[in-house]
């Protein structure tokens, strides 16, 4: 984590000291905002920002990195150092040049397809977003269940129903948390309906609001 400027660290004596950075602290205030509060539901005016890189093969720790951020901010790959998002993300991508120092290998645009390919084809060749829809539905199937146990488990007001529902809602979060991670959170118009993100979000509010009483008061 230090590494990737998350963490600064200090030595004092034998022992090391972390804080974190800046840096470190949007990102998890921005996988904080990911996890309780994304949305599909965006207006798209139906311009694709299209970014082209050329980074030379001796430098792929920089390379790397960009695919990285790139991904982060929900950008889909076409290959050959082509990648496109339905979102005008013009500010984050020059703070991404900025900080890796890529100004002379990038260029962006904003462009329409102009040939017979579809919206839906150009995103099933960036994005995988079948499989994130079963990962979706399958996230909704088990915690469901989830669910109706942990109702009968909190109607009894108990040291142990509360340390049921501490636990219980750890690991939602915990893997609720790996979505934002993969989804690029594409608008609307270019999801597939239905949409299973729709209800893992549902159920994953829903149950992680009935056990905040229970799990805070342990």
């Amino acid at each position: 984590m230090a590494k990737k400027e998350w963490l600064s660290s200090e030595r004092r004596g034998k022992s090391s000291f972390y804080t974190l950075t800046d840096k470190g602290r949007d990102l998890l205030q921005e996988g904080q905002k990911r996890i309780y509060h994304a949305s599909w539901d965006q207006d798209w005016n139906g311009k694709w920002f299209v970014l082209a890189y050329s980074i030379p093969e001796g430098d792929r720790s920089r390379r790397d990195r960009l695919r990285d951020r790139l991904a982060w901010l929900g950008f889909g790959s076409m290959g050959n150092g082509l990648w496109i998002s339905p979102r005008d993300v013009e500010q984050d991508v020059h703070a991404i040049s900025a900080s890796l120092k890529l100004h002379d290998h990038l260029m962006c645009f904003q462009a329409r397809p102009v040939n017979d390919l579809s919206d839906a084809e150009l995103v099933s060749r960036c994005w995988d977003l079948e499989a994130l829809h079963h990962s979706y539905t399958d996230f909704a199937l088990r915690w469901r269940a989830a669910s109706d146990a942990a109702t009968a488990h909190t109607r009894a007001a108990s040291d142990e129903s509360d340390v049921r529902a501490f636990v219980l809602r750890f690991e939602l979060i915990h893997e609720f948390r790996r979505f934002p991670l993969k989804d690029p959170f594409l608008p609307r118009a270019l999801l597939p309906k239905p949409w299973g993100g729709d209800d893992a979000t549902d159920v994953f509010r829903d149950l992680h609001d009935r056990l905040m009483g229970p799990a805070d008061d342990w």
